[in-house]
């Protein structure tokens, strides 16, 4: 079975994709699939094959290599923020009838849009800090903001990932620079107010057929909050399992699973939460987690004592049994 495995994206969280690929590559039970190492960058789409580049045709998603035609039977997406975690790439697939690992196009659009996410959570009754949403035009009173949520505050672009443009706000002296370092990311931001608590992060999976918690992982940011710094250059402790009690661990779990089914998620994720008074708030979804070393779903999955091959192999029977949405 020839399968693609996907990496790079548009956004400055290429570089981490290329690392979860990595994983991935060294980690696939290579007596079953025959992978292919397919990068998808803003400049270039192409097969690396024994150290060559083989440009990929984007009319069928196929290479050619050596005179043959190599077409997949599935695409493992590993590609973090666009096109690859927004919907765009999964539309793409869909159309081309091609099965790919993870959740729908539809699925990956709504999640990547923090609005429309906490929109859509908000009929489940998932406690989330209070929020306000902007777009680059409006006008923006930070008296009134701070009047409303108080402060600190943080100010996120509304489709990103990996912290790329969050800020937290301490005094409106901040406030402009925090504006600007969002919309360079985004043409509408999010505003929300401070949760002041631990912060957890769950990852969740769909495991033949049942929705499972892989584990949950408590973050000890040594900068102000868990930025893109203490993600991936050490500026954190990450404590997997988290030291919680055994009903609030219970409590998060349930939650996390919450969030996983009311979203109509598969495939992997990992779900951020501050816990403030005993009650998990809901931060955000992640359904392309980085699985590069310095990762928490991996270390999730050691916890939970699952080979990251069979999660692997999982995520391709998954998307080998899953028609297309417009054929059902």
């Amino acid at each position: 079975m020839n399968v693609a495995i996907v990496m790079g994206g548009y956004s400055d969280e290429s570089v981490i994709s290329l690392r979860s690929g990595q994983l991935l590559l060294s980690q696939i039970d290579r007596s079953k699939y025959t992978p292919y190492e397919v990068h998808i960058l803003l400049d270039d789409w192409y097969c690396l094959h024994e150290g060559t580049k083989y440009t990929l045709s984007r009319g069928d998603f196929s290479v050619t290599i050596e005179g043959k035609k190599i077409t997949f039977d599935v695409v493992v997406n590993t590609i973090h923020g666009t096109p690859g975690e927004d919907g765009h790439m999964q539309a793409y697939w869909e159309l081309l009838e091609i099965p790919y690992t993870g959740c729908h196009y539809y699925q990956s659009s709504l999640t990547f849009n923090k609005r429309d996410t906490l929109s859509v959570l908000s009929k489940f009754d998932i406690p989330k800090a209070k929020s306000i949403y902007l777009s680059k035009g409006d006008t923006i009173d930070g008296t009134k903001i701070a009047a409303e949520l108080g402060l600190p505050f943080f100010v996120k672009p509304n489709q990103s990932g990996s912290s790329l443009g969050v800020s937290m706000v301490t005094t409106l002296d901040d406030f402009e620079k925090a504006l600007a370092f969002a919309f360079a990311e985004d043409d509408d931001i999010l505003i929300e107010s401070y949760l002041n608590g631990r912060e957890v992060s769950v990852g969740v999976i769909k495991y033949k057929g049942e929705t499972k918690v892989m584990g949950i992982t408590e973050i000890l940011s040594q900068n102000s909050f868990f930025d893109y710094e203490a993600k991936y250059l050490g500026k954190s402790d990450e404590i997997t399992p988290a030291n919680l009690s055994e009903p609030l661990q219970k409590h998060v779990e349930e939650t996390a699973k919450k969030v996983y089914e009311s979203l109509g998620m598969t495939g992997f994720s990992r779900t951020d939460f501050i816990i403030m008074n005993d009650v998990p708030h809901f931060i955000e979804i992640n359904t392309n987690p980085g699985l590069s070393p310095q990762s928490i779903f991996p270390q999730q999955a050691a916890h939970a004592q699952m080979a990251m091959s069979d999660l692997i192999d999982n995520e391709i029977e998954l998307a080998l049994k899953r028609k297309p949405i417009w054929k059902k």
